[in-house]
């Protein structure tokens, strides 16, 4: 019995340093995206993005938590702009700030996580005509610690935040066709 015992123990040692390894291999900084085509003016979909009021209508991480608390400050829209948010469970608290703004092509905003942990990013939104179109890229792109790290190779973070870009962007495609 004690013979089995040692050998888990080992196994699970291993499995830890194999991981721990792995993780240490990943570059320290990330970079997360995903774009869409969009039957709308650059300016109808930028409108939607540069305003945190109208975030709502498209974006998921907004139906997180019904009872999370919003506060916005600064301008209504556009370059200094600020939204901070505060709820439970999955949708955290944090706090994002609009650092760039060239209408109707490029947005860049500060997102600060408090909670569940601390992080900062920035998320840019692109938009780029394509015939009567346009072309809306939403990236996240940030430092990587290492516990982040650990943390991709066990959630994969491409695959989890990728999925709610596409979810984001869909909703954002519906409402600028609209």
């Amino acid at each position: 019995m004690l013979k089995i015992v040692a050998i888990i123990a080992v196994v699970v040692v291993v499995a830890i340093v194999a991981l721990l390894g792995y993780a240490a291999t990943k570059p320290d900084h990330f970079r997360i995206a995903r774009s869409t085509v969009i039957k709308a003016p650059p300016e109808r979909i930028y409108a939607l993005l540069d305003d945190f009021h109208a975030w709502g209508a498209w974006s998921p991480y907004e139906k997180l938590d019904p009872a999370m608390t919003r506060t916005y400050g600064g301008p209504a829209s556009g370059l200094g702009s600020t939204y901070a948010w505060s709820g439970d469970g999955k949708a955290g608290a944090g706090r994002m700030e609009i650092v760039e703004a060239a209408a109707p092509s490029k947005l860049v905003i500060d997102l600060n996580f408090t909670k569940p942990f601390q992080s900062r990013s920035k998320t840019i939104f692109t938009l780029v005509p394509e015939g009567g179109a346009t072309r809306v890229t939403w990236a996240m792109e940030g430092p990587s610690p290492f516990l982040f790290r650990v943390m991709d190779v066990i959630f994969n973070m491409d695959k989890t935040a990728g999925k709610d870009f596409e979810t984001g962007l869909a909703s954002l495609k519906a409402q600028a066709e609209k």
